[in-house]
């Protein structure tokens, strides 16, 4: 078996209810999720994780975030990999709605809603630690803003698809269904926090000028 176990795979082999879930990370980064307690590695204990909902979302957090830590966190990996921060605000809120311990059925995670393969290429070695997930995220996204010359259609449809499936469409959105509705829903998403980003900047700057 290949050494990255999905949860896919994992939901197929627990029992109908729930299971233990535990991780541990291999030599050359690769995290695994299991049911099984592993022996001889390192691993941390998640919790029980549903198989009905295929969701993280009874894994005890390790630790209180701040909603406030998390918009820093965006706003500055936005900043570092020049991405606009409403594109950033978009795609978290379309992959998991803000849900950091959201998992798929197809083993992505966190809030930004990262594969393991992705993931451990963005140097994310905890898809549930919150600031790697973002900064993995962002950076992920930089990179296909590069690969698709900033073109925001673009961009979205890969980071759901793949960029191989854009280019399969000859760099088109593909006309997968799941995928149209995924770059229709974030544009529209984007275009929403664009206007409150810009709602409270002229806010603040009326408000800057009447105490002058």
């Amino acid at each position: 078996m290949r050494p990255l176990v999905l949860l896919l795979l994992l939901f197929l082999a627990a029992p109908a209810l729930a299971s233990d879930i535990y991780t541990y990370t291999l030599k050359d980064g690769t995290i695994v999720y299991t049911n099984v307690p592993p022996s001889g590695v390192k691993a941390r204990k998640l919790g029980r994780l549903s198989r009905s909902t295929a969701r993280a979302s009874e894994v005890p957090a390790p630790m209180v975030i701040a909603d406030s830590l998390i918009e820093e966190w965006m706003a500055k990996a936005s900043a570092k990999y020049q991405i606009p921060l409403p594109l950033v605000r978009a795609v978290v809120h379309a992959e998991s709605n803000y849900d950091r311990y959201a998992v798929s059925s197809k083993g992505a995670s966190g809030l930004m809603q990262l594969m393991p393969g992705t993931a451990r290429d963005m140097y994310v070695h905890d898809l549930f630690d919150v600031k790697e997930n973002i900064y993995g995220g962002v950076r992920y996204l930089r990179v296909l803003a590069n690969e698709f010359g900033g073109q925001m259609e673009k961009i979205v449809a890969a980071y759901n698809a793949g960029p191989d499936a854009v280019h399969r469409f000859e760099d088109n959105v593909p006309p997968y269904e799941e995928t149209q509705a995924y770059v229709r829903k974030v544009l529209a998403l984007y275009f929403k926090y664009k206007q409150q980003e810009q709602a409270s900047a002229s806010s603040s700057s009326a408000g800057h000028s009447s105490w002058q």
